[in-house]
């Protein structure tokens, strides 16, 4: 479980409380569904004045959601908003809506488009910055959150399995997350960069930065 704590920022969360009604809920944290409608709190913008350049996203709706394994009865849901630069994320530890370990709010700081094997081997390969323990993105610096090599380390292998309201398919991610503190309670901002394959063989790089939210930050309504 260590692995998973520290991959998706357990360690900086508020523990959130489990209650009887809330282990009858569906699979889905809250029971919601593509098309469900997303609220994240208006007052996290001054609270991320000065810590965070993430923008907290107007009220959307869910485009798209995507679930990924991670292992250990532990797995990944994420919520892709429909404006399209944001995804929430959480980290469940069990079957039940209920088991959720953490909540992190994703916003895409560049999609880009690879062309050839010698452009994925120059941005991903062993010359490349992703995968050391410090990476640098707009002059700030993150802490990578997993390996323990003095060098690059391997990207975490993981599919994403995503529905739509009118289809499914699965992406693969090559990924590592890199991670910083800041000065509020029980946050931390993230960087997540992505090697990812679509059904058709496109490639991307996409790199995302993200912060803790807890559990009263969002609302989700049917």
């Amino acid at each position: 479980m260590g692995f998973i704590k520290h991959v998706m920022g357990w360690n900086a969360s508020k523990p959130f409380k489990k209650t009887a009604s809330q282990s009858r809920k569906p699979d889905m944290p809250f029971g919601f569904t593509v098309g469900s409608h997303v609220s994240i709190n208006a007052a996290l913008i001054l609270q991320f004045e000065g810590e965070t350049d993430i923008v907290v996203p107007d009220d959307s709706q869910i485009m798209a959601i995507g679930t990924l394994d991670i292992g250990s009865n532990c797995r990944l849901i994420r919520c892709h908003l429909d404006n399209e630069h944001y995804f929430v994320q959480f980290l469940m530890n069990g079957p039940r809506a209920s088991d959720i370990e953490s909540l992190i709010l994703f916003g895409y700081h560049e999609v880009r488009t690879l062309n050839s094997p010698d452009e994925r081997a120059r941005l991903m390969g062993p010359g490349s910055k992703i995968g050391m323990p410090y990476y640098e993105l707009e002059h700030v610096e993150y802490v990578r959150q997993w390996g323990t090599e003095d060098g690059q380390t391997e990207m975490a292998a993981l599919t994403e399995n995503v529905i739509t309201a009118e289809q499914s398919y699965a992406i693969g991610h090559r990924c590592v997350l890199y991670a910083r503190h800041l000065n509020l309670a029980y946050r931390r901002e993230f960087l997540l960069l992505s090697f990812e394959t679509d059904e058709p063989g496109n490639q991307s790089l996409t790199t995302a930065v993200g912060v803790t939210l807890q559990l009263s930050d969002i609302s989700i309504f049917h």
